[in-house]
């Protein structure tokens, strides 16, 4: 097969059709106009799909190019970890003998602890200032990209280190991958996010030991990176093996208890006990509720009320002080605390007053949270229904759509109506919305009755 198209298709970085030439026969080595193959291409153009379909169908990372690198040590240096990941293939351990995997890891962290920028300066003969630019290096993380002289190089390697260390199972000290995962300040970075997703596969009493002891870490970053990593403790797909998922809620109640003095921390702490079912939790909402930071009263509603289908009701204390946070002076826990009501409903007018009121909130956020909270409640009064009909007036498409459900679900005479204002129903990103299923299925036995 002709290598023009595979060369077309990467240029392009079309990564399906690269998939699909390499099934159909296309050399995944065809070489590019320069004379390095097309992979060298797909890493210099940071495309890690391209660079992934490419290992995929049997590119070689670690062919030897003119100037004695191969197209792994090139997505090294280049500073992407997504394209590293991508070029690296699986089981690089069993690939590559020992004293290259050393020699991999030597380079990113000679790149590492040297910074980007010198490396860029050091491969290029321009001068002036380095033009720098924070770009995503995958769907979820950012890097600094830098560029001087038409050479560009991301400052990703931190991150690739800590990628390649436990690729070829290199275990450095907790302290040591913490350092690296704090030193940019921000948890969106890629090192931050290469370290965390390490440390939650390094299931161990030793490893978990070490994180929890940042719970008394003196900065607020640093809890809050503690945080970070506890929280992947309770992922259910990874806590099938070497669970420490108790040990992690024991954790969180006894930290929740003593509280923490840093807001946006402590805010954080109770969102993940939130997401357990202690039953310390209410105590500790209790406690908290009227907490001089509008973060942390936010994340009291779900201490409040429980799990469960349905969900049991909360005791008279909680109920009084979710209904007394609906009142609040910040519109993030107003909306909580009806949220909460919403999926606790006990039938009572008082709590349905709460919610009628919040989905007449000034404030347009409440309303639409309010909106998707009222799709799931229990309470079926023509109070909540002519309170969601006056929401078909909202610009929000998903808010009318809401409103609409309710009324459909309620059997309201009003249904027809509110279909008929929501507009078109084909909206990109709904396309499998079980509400508007719903709104098909009813139209459909409207039409053929």
């Amino acid at each position: 097969m002709d290598g023009t198209a595979i060369v077309a298709a990467v240029g392009s970085g079309d990564a399906e059709a690269v998939t699909r030439l390499l099934e159909a026969g296309a050399d995944p080595d065809t070489l590019d106009d320069d004379g390095l193959p097309v992979l060298c291409r797909a890493v210099a153009a940071y495309d890690a799909a391209v660079a992934e379909a490419l290992v995929a169908g049997d590119a070689d990372p670690d062919r030897e190019l003119p100037d004695g690198t191969t197209p792994l040590v090139r997505a090294i240096d280049g500073g992407s970890p997504s394209v590293v990941t991508a070029v690296l293939g699986r089981e690089p351990r069993l690939r590559l003998p020992q004293a290259e995997r050393e020699q991999l890891l030597a380079r990113a962290r000679r790149w590492y602890e040297r910074g980007a920028e010198a490396g860029l300066r050091d491969g290029t003969d321009a001068s002036g200032p380095v033009h720098r630019a924070r770009v995503r290096d995958d769907e979820y993380t950012h890097v600094t990209q830098l560029t001087l002289g038409g050479s560009t190089v991301r400052a990703g390697h931190g991150a690739i280190l800590t990628d390649l260390e436990w690729a070829f199972r290199v275990l450095p000290p907790v302290d040591e991958l913490a350092s690296r995962a704090l030193a940019q300040g921000d948890p969106d970075h890629v090192d931050w996010s290469s370290v965390r997703w390490v440390l939650s596969r390094r299931r161990s009493k030793e490893t978990w030991s070490a994180v929890a002891a940042y719970r008394h870490a003196p900065t607020p970053l640093a809890r809050l990176f503690a945080l970070d990593v506890l929280w992947t403790h309770m992922w259910p797909e990874l806590s099938w093996r070497n669970s420490y998922e108790k040990e992690t809620e024991d954790l969180l109640v006894s930290w929740a208890t003593d509280g923490d003095e840093d807001p946006e921390v402590f805010a954080e702490l109770l969102r993940l006990l939130g997401d357990t079912e202690r039953p310390e939790s209410a105590a500790i909402g209790l406690r908290y509720a009227g907490h001089r930071d509008p973060r942390v009263r936010a994340k009291v509603p779900d201490l409040l009320v429980l799990w469960g289908n349905p969900p049991p009701l909360p005791g008279a204390e909680a109920r009084a002080t979710l209904l007394e946070l609906t009142a609040d002076e910040d519109w993030n826990v107003r909306a909580a605390a009806g949220g909460a009501l919403c999926g606790a409903h006990d039938g009572s007018s008082e709590v349905t007053d709460a919610v009628v009121a919040l989905l007449r909130d000034p404030v347009a956020e409440v309303r639409a949270w309010m909106s998707e909270a009222v799709t799931r409640c229990a309470d079926r009064s023509t109070a909540i229904a002519d309170a969601v009909y006056a929401l078909l007036e909202e610009e929000d498409f998903s808010v009318r759509l809401n409103a609409a459900y309710v009324l459909l679900r309620q059997e309201d005479p009003r249904t027809a109506e509110a279909v008929e204002r929501m507009g078109p129903l084909s909206h990109p990103g709904y396309e499998d919305d079980h509400r508007l299923s719903a709104i098909w299925s009813w139209e459909w036995d409207r039409k053929n009755a």
